[in-house]
């Protein structure tokens, strides 16, 4: 499995695999155009497994909001893999590379209360519950936010 900076032609198939993630909860397509141009933003794709399962398919991505300042907490914004690719190590990778990136500093994010194998996921690279958001999410579901202590603390 290939992890990468997203390049611009990557665009459409991140849009794509978004809604098939969060059918309530998908970015727009303007939304995205923004992502893959803001100089605080990093996307990050994963290629499929195989080149079996056809040359060129996304399997995951992953959306950091990344301030200037070494000293500012980076968020972990999005993190998506194909269900076809669920359970296959891809999300544990994209995450992995995603930290390695951003070695000692701390990291955010948020994630449904409801979604057990993320939150597992995270709690496995160091993550911890530190508060929630009553219905935050559409439906009304709590977000959990969890934080990765970076060395610094």
């Amino acid at each position: 499995m290939n992890i990468r900076p997203a390049e611009p032609s990557d665009r459409p198939a991140v849009v794509k695999l978004d809604a098939a993630c969060f059918p309530k909860d998908a970015w727009s397509e303007r939304s995205w155009a923004d992502e893959f141009t803001r100089p605080d933003r990093q996307v990050l794709v994963a290629d499929a497994p195989t080149a079996a399962e056809g040359a060129g398919r996304l399997a995951g991505f992953v959306v950091l909001l990344v301030p200037p300042g070494a000293d500012d907490p980076v968020d972990l914004l999005r993190i998506a893999v194909d269900p076809a690719d669920r359970r296959t190590g891809v999300g544990r990778r994209l995450l992995a590379t995603a930290l390695e990136r951003h070695p000692g500093r701390t990291v955010l994010l948020e994630v449904a209360a409801s979604n057990e194998a993320a939150i597992g996921l995270y709690a496995g690279s160091g993550f911890t519950d530190i508060s929630r958001r009553r219905g935050y999410y559409a439906g009304g579901e709590d977000a959990v936010i969890m934080r990765r202590a970076g060395e610094t603390e």
